[in-house]
């Protein structure tokens, strides 16, 4: 077999490995939903590829998955450029905490930041949105629900800051809330309260629909608390070291 054949067999069999993955995902997901008596089209999918190819994120969006998130701005930059040259067409998010000095990056190139979570970045990214969108950029406040250092998010009682310094930025919409569950503890209580805390910003906000929580380990106990989004990365993609193939 030449090098060439070789590449496309491991390309056609990593494809049908995100299937499988995909279609698993996507009948837990909706097995959830019938549990917490939701229908499955309430709940979006986005898949993380942080720290796997931009030939995933093309395969995934021709098994008709586009909404694609990433943690950090130097590897989502690289991977939009390459899957945008390729000439596929998917929504980036991105999910990881954001520094102020990056937001004129990921205002280039995506479509909801999901970790919006004090008023200072609020400002350097409207500042950054309107000099290189020609749309609001959309943005979720991350809200905390532990106390844990270096995860981000803000806390109950600055919610109504947040909410309004978002709200007042021209070049932003606020779109909803997202929230990451206390590790090593039961995710339903932190989803509960994260819950009561969105229908706060929707007093404000009416259109901020969007709850962005839950990932591949709790992700049933998100819908059943109301999530829209969920983020999977694990369960979608499996572990790095055992893909098989190169991905560099």
């Amino acid at each position: 077999m030449s090098r060439a054949d070789s590449t496309r067999d491991a390309a056609s069999q990593r494809r049908r490995q995100l299937a499988v993955n995909l279609e698993a995902a996507r009948a837990e997901m909706a097995a959830a939903c019938a549990d917490a008596g939701r229908d499955a089209s309430e709940v979006d999918l986005v898949a993380v590829t942080k720290h796997f190819p931009a030939s995933d994120v093309c395969h995934l969006a021709a098994l008709g998955l586009t909404d694609i998130g990433e943690n950090r701005d130097q590897e989502a930059a690289a991977k939009a450029a390459v899957v945008a040259e390729a000439g596929v067409d998917v929504r980036w998010h991105f999910v990881g905490r954001l520094q102020r000095n990056k937001c004129r990056s990921v205002a280039g190139y995506a479509h909801l930041v999901h970790s919006v979570d004090r008023p200072p970045l609020v400002a350097a990214l409207d500042a950054a949105a309107r000099e290189r969108r020609d749309i609001p950029l959309g943005v979720l406040m991350q809200l905390s629900l532990d106390t844990a250092p270096g995860r981000g998010g803000v806390d109950a009682d600055g919610d109504e800051e947040l909410a309004t310094a978002i709200l007042e930025a021209r070049g932003l919409r606020l779109r909803g809330v997202m929230a990451v569950a206390p590790l090593g503890a039961d995710p339903r209580p932190a989803f509960e309260d994260l819950a009561r805390r969105a229908e706060r910003v929707r007093k404000l906000a009416p259109e901020a629909t969007v709850v962005s929580a839950g990932m591949s380990g709790d992700f049933a106990a998100a819908i059943a608390c109301g999530a829209t989004v969920i983020r999977l990365g694990t369960k979608l993609l499996g572990q790095r070291d055992n893909l098989g193939y190169p991905v560099g």
